[in-house]
């Protein structure tokens, strides 16, 4: 069975959000070509934290690989800060070396700091009594090298266990992703048809594809850097405060102008996010259309109009990520400077502090790394603003995906479908300001053979659609077999009917594929009696490969012909109840129409058959025939029995076997003659 219906003859009139892509001077007798005109999302404002805690939420399956990552962060860091109040005591061990050689050996540290006072010299004694120094020895190289060995184990043990940290966190991260991507497609099977009728496919495929990938880079880049970086805050600020809360109030200044920075750029940047994702969406929609309509697009010389479009939404794009990637990125050059700010206050209090003998050197060296440290993780927080509002904005547009209204939920209902359709007062409309269908009644009885026709427009494809459910009805029921389709399971009643449009779909595999498509699990047999009852064996034996023979994603190696017998073969082996054939042989040529009816005359045996046709010739034979304009059964009845009313149907008739009368036009008034002498 084909996979989806043909576009209805009255699209949906779209939500009149936005307007048609090519400009009013670009375009040809009222609209330009049919991909130029499909509607774009409305913009709408970003609202960060509701996003952002709902995207976290999806990690919450799995707490606890995520707490042992919290346990494994605490760990490295604490480690990794402890590292450089290590290193300070190894400076303090050469420092006091390095001073101690150049005192008399002999004497004791007091001594030194006595004569350094008797001499005047009272900062160096005060800086002298905070050493651990013995005159005349120089640097202890047995102490120094185990406090650096001990230093460097603590760095190793920080990088294993955040590499075990960044590994579960990986983990996590795909897992998660994983299971939106699953979400996002169930979903969208879930859908209703009228969903795909206002979303452009280029449009949607971005939020599945582009914004999911978005998503995961997001959290694999952000959520390990920022739990390593609150944490380096947090391990950071303890050390300063516990070598000098003075120099550690000093450092906090930096905190809330960073804060300020931070916040007053990232509210500027995060509406511009929003849009260039929105405007990525629009140009793969753009992109996606005109591709697959290129060859339109040259017969009609359309070149410059789409190029010209693409080159205007390219441009909205470009605009959009300049404008949200610098705004964005100015946040970490103004958290530098406000570190470097920090940095020289802190080397100047620190000196000081140093002469006055109330720190040691090491302890200073210690605490700039700390500051160093502490304006570090900072900064990177702040330089993930536009990675996080990147994210947050991807993970919107997934997300109104899937808050997307769904199509009403399947009750249990009868398993067996033996074929009587009843339409009873069914009235639909596409827009609720346009009719369409309005208080339709008719029946078609097991096994027969019901064609519709009409002009475009009247409603033929739709009503087979209702009969489908993919669309819900306005008023009014739809009964196969007395009971009420509302009340039957969607993929039971699609089940039972099969489908040949006019647009043949066949998928990149082999003809015994495509075949196979229509009841998965058949045997070799089966889908050999189906080829063979519907003539597809007859072309497929002249293949090189048979029935082993690729399909390309154009069906090019197929003709159209061979391509709808396919179709017509696949529905056939799904044995439907109900079958439903529109326009399957319109664009064929006679020849070929002729093993296409003889196939399709074999799938309608005993079965209820609903044929849309443009060509009267193909449905003479049906045992009722609908009449329908503008929505409603103007006539009703056999081919014969038609014709002899005489109306809508015979008019229709004569105009495709007839030929047409061309009635003269009146001869123009002939302006008077002067009169001769």
């Amino acid at each position: 069975m084909s996979s989806a219906p043909r576009v209805p003859d009255q699209k949906p009139a779209g939500d009149g959000r936005t307007p048609q892509r090519l400009p009013a001077a670009g375009r040809r007798g009222g609209g330009g070509p049919p991909w130029m005109g499909a509607a774009m999302p409305a913009e709408k404002s970003m609202n960060f934290g509701p996003s952002a805690r709902r995207l976290l939420g999806r990690l919450r399956p799995h707490r606890v690989r995520l707490s042992a990552v919290l346990l494994l962060a605490v760990a490295s860091v604490t480690a990794a800060v402890i590292g450089p109040k290590i290193l300070g005591h190894a400076t303090d061990l050469i420092f006091a070396g390095v001073i101690g050689r150049q005192l008399p050996a002999g004497s004791t540290a007091e001594q030194a700091v006595t004569a350094a006072r008797a001499a005047g010299n009272d900062n160096f004694a005060d800086m002298l009594a905070r050493m651990d120094v013995v005159p005349g020895v120089g640097i202890d190289f047995t102490a120094l090298g185990r406090v650096l060995l001990f230093a460097l184990g603590l760095y190793l043990l920080a990088s294993l266990l955040a590499w075990w940290q960044g590994w579960l966190l990986n983990t996590v991260v795909q897992r998660t992703v994983l299971r939106l991507r699953a979400d996002v497609q169930d979903k969208l099977n879930r859908l209703p048809l009228p969903y795909f009728d206002r979303q452009p496919r280029g449009e949607l495929l971005s939020r599945v594809t582009n914004d999911i990938d978005n998503i995961s880079q997001t959290l694999q880049q952000t959520l390990s850097q920022l739990v390593t970086s609150l944490l380096t805050v947090v391990g950071v600020l303890a050390m300063m405060f516990w070598i000098s809360p003075v120099l550690a109030l000093v450092a906090l200044v930096a905190v809330p102008a960073s804060v300020l920075v931070t916040r007053a750029i990232a509210k500027r940047s995060q509406h511009r996010f929003m849009a260039q994702w929105r405007h990525t969406g629009e140009l793969n929609a753009q992109i996606e259309e005109a591709y697959t309509g290129h060859e339109l697009v040259k017969v009609f010389g359309r070149q410059q109009e789409v190029e010209a479009a693409f080159h205007a939404k390219n441009e909205e794009l470009y605009r959009a990520s300049f404008s949200a990637q610098f705004i964005s990125g100015l946040i970490m050059p103004a958290m530098m400077f406000v570190g470097n700010l920090s940095y020289v206050a802190i080397a100047v209090v620190g000196g000081l502090r140093v002469a006055s003998g109330t720190m040691s050197l090491g302890d200073v060296q210690a605490f700039i790394q700390y500051s160093r440290q502490f304006t570090q993780p900072l900064t990177q927080v702040a330089s993930m603003a536009n990675l996080l509002q990147s994210g947050v904005a991807s993970a919107e547009r997934v997300f109104e995906v899937l808050d997307a209204e769904e199509q009403a939920p399947d009750r249990a209902g009868p398993p067996r479908v033996a074929g009587r359709v009843e339409f009873e007062h069914v009235s639909f409309r596409y827009d609720p300001d346009k009719p369409l269908i309005d208080d339709l009644s008719l029946v078609a009885e097991p096994g027969h053979t019901v064609a519709v026709v009409g002009p475009t427009g009247a409603g033929k494809t739709t009503l087979v659609n209702l009969i489908m459910r993919f669309y819900e009805l306005d008023a009014g029921r739809i009964t196969l077999d007395g009971v009420d389709i509302t009340a039957m399971p969607r993929d039971e009643l699609r089940g039972r009917i099969g489908m040949v449009l006019q647009d043949t779909w066949l998928f990149g595999g082999t003809i015994r594929d495509n075949i196979a498509y229509g009841r998965p699990g058949a045997t070799e047999e089966e889908i050999l009696a189906a080829a063979r009852a519907t003539f597809v064996d007859r072309f497929v034996r002249s293949l090189p490969d048979g029935y082993d023979t690729v399909i390309d994603e154009e069906g090019s190696n197929v003709s159209a012909g061979e391509k709808q017998l396919i179709t017509i073969a696949r529905a056939f082996l799904a044995e439907p109840s109900l079958l439903i054939l529109d326009e399957a042989t319109s664009s064929v040529d006679t020849r070929t129409e002729v093993l296409l009816q003889r196939a399709m005359a074999a799938l309608r045996s005993d079965r209820t058959s609903f044929v849309i046709a443009h060509r009267l010739s193909t449905i003479r034979d049906a045992d009722l025939i609908l009449m329908m304009e503008h929505g409603r059964i103007v006539e009703q009845g056999t081919h014969d029995e038609l014709l002899a009313l005489g109306g809508a149907y015979h008019r229709l008739y004569q105009s495709q076997f007839t030929a047409p009368t061309v009635e003269e036009e009146p001869a123009l008034p002939t302006a008077p003659q002067p009169s001769r002498a």
